[in-house]
């Protein structure tokens, strides 16, 4: 969806830097809230100008993961693919017997950690789909931005996955912890 828009976001190596509905500061131009007021574990209608790309993620993030190819579209799509991988590292850190709050201490941990490889760094597992930052300067915004993706991404996930019982997570969000998107994680 978010390869057909018109409006062409800047993009940072070949990483589009995509409108988020966020209230985590960063570098995202932040989209309105949907009116009326939807729960934090929906989205909005894909037609809504409250949509981005975090809703796309989580919309197709159980499907995609059974892909061990995919093929990429547009700049969106790369975004995707580092959102997928991002909701797959936060599944695998919330347990069975977690609750709400255990798992959000680990789920935030590891979205507020700074530290985390990107787009031109030798840890990071595709650099050959992915353009390396043009320079410091440029290298240091992606980091925000994939920094205020990720806080978003990981809180949207878990009103999703806590969205019957804050005693215990969704077992069918807990059964794609072992599936690898692409054989890849970050």
């Amino acid at each position: 969806m978010f390869n057909n828009d018109p409006n062409i976001p800047r993009l940072i190596g070949n990483v589009p830097l995509l409108p988020l509905r966020t209230k985590t500061r960063g570098p995202a131009y932040v989209l309105p809230q949907p009116n009326p007021p939807i729960p934090a574990n929906e989205s909005p209608d894909p037609d809504s100008e409250s949509y981005d790309i975090l809703d796309e993620v989580l919309t197709l993030f159980r499907a995609n993961t059974f892909f061990r190819n995919f093929e990429i579209q547009g700049p969106a799509d790369r975004l995707l693919i580092y959102g997928i991988l991002f909701v797959s590292e936060c599944l695998g850190k919330i347990r069975p017997h977690h609750s709400l709050r255990e798992a959000t201490k680990e789920v935030l941990n590891t979205a507020l950690d700074l530290n985390f490889a990107i787009p031109g760094d030798p840890a990071f597992p595709l650099n050959q789909i992915y353009e390396p930052p043009r320079d410091r300067q440029d290298a240091e915004q992606l980091r925000q931005y994939l920094s205020q993706v990720r806080q978003e991404l990981a809180s949207r996930l878990l009103a999703r996955v806590y969205d019957e019982d804050d005693a215990k997570p969704s077992k069918w969000w807990l059964s794609f912890t072992k599936r690898k998107f692409m054989g890849k994680a970050l």
